[in-house]
């Protein structure tokens, strides 16, 4: 398959052992285009060269005794500790959307919750839940406090068990949407501003950077804060400049192996089937 026949949204690329691992919300079969709604797991699509990928496989699906039953979205995989790690969002009836952790031995081997409840906060909305590991040593998840609940959305961080089984600290608020002055409001007259998709990338010279997406008046758009000790526990500044403002988001940034840094989001930002995962060379992508 190439890309643009992988029909995916929030794509997220883990390069390992001279394979891509590609992951992302499905959006066309088995769902028949119902990104909203009921959905039933995750596939890994897998690539030796960023060109030619393989047809999906699951590697995720609901049993009977998972609590999310529908808003199966943004998968990401992290190795850590020897293990794959993926952060996953995940919605049911009378329960707030939020972001479970599940684990396997491999990237395209079958992924099990490493816990009964969402790593979010359980009365909170969230989503897109992202791994940092801090200059300590010490798990972080970063992710959204939804719009939906709050009107001007947060990206909020908190420090996980070694085993990320748990949070060990109490979530706090990096930034708000309206930080970015361009943001738009998604429903007019209304406090209705969008946080989604933080991925956290160190620069070469040790600048952490965020990356998110919200929207600004062109439709959907890529934009990025920065830390200001390097790490995560540093005040965050929302820069004003978007990386990508032509309806295209939720992007990730990998190394391939090559050593050089490519950046990858879905586009366009339309729930019509017609998504696709978009790969850029980037160079200097920080200033």
């Amino acid at each position: 398959m190439k890309l643009n026949e992988i029909n995916i949204r929030d794509p997220f690329i883990l390069p390992f052992d001279d394979k891509y691992y590609l992951y992302g919300t499905r959006v066309g079969t088995p769902c028949e285009g119902k990104v909203w709604g009921e959905q039933t797991g995750f596939d890994v699509y897998v690539s030796t060269d960023l060109i030619e990928w393989s047809k999906p496989k699951s590697v995720f699906e609901r049993t009977e005794n998972f609590w999310g039953t529908r808003d199966f979205w943004a998968p990401e995989v992290h190795m850590y500790n020897g293990k794959f790690y993926m952060f996953a969002t995940f919605k049911a009836e009378g329960k707030c959307r939020g972001t479970h952790i599940l684990v396997s031995d491999s990237p395209d081997g079958e992924f099990v919750p490493v816990s009964e409840i969402p790593a979010t906060p359980t009365d909170w909305e969230c989503l897109d839940g992202t791994l940092y590991i801090d200059k300590k040593g010490k798990p972080h998840i970063i992710f959204c406090h939804e719009w939906l609940q709050i009107g001007d959305g947060e990206i909020c961080e908190a420090e996980l068990s070694e085993d990320l089984t748990t949070l060990v600290t109490k979530p706090r608020t990096l930034w708000k949407a309206s930080q970015f002055k361009g943001v738009k409001s998604v429903r007019e007259n209304e406090v209705a501003f969008v946080t989604d998709g933080p991925f956290l990338k160190r620069a070469d010279d040790g600048t952490l950077y965020c990356l998110w997406s919200s929207f600004a008046k062109s439709g959907y758009a890529e934009l990025a804060a920065k830390s200001d000790n390097g790490d995560i526990d540093g005040n965050w500044e929302v820069l004003q400049a978007p990386l990508s403002e032509n309806d295209g988001g939720h992007g990730m940034i990998f190394k391939d192996f090559d050593g050089r840094d490519r950046f990858v989001m879905h586009k366009p930002n339309e729930p019509v089937l017609s998504e696709r995962p978009v790969i850029i060379d980037i160079d200097d992508w920080m200033v």
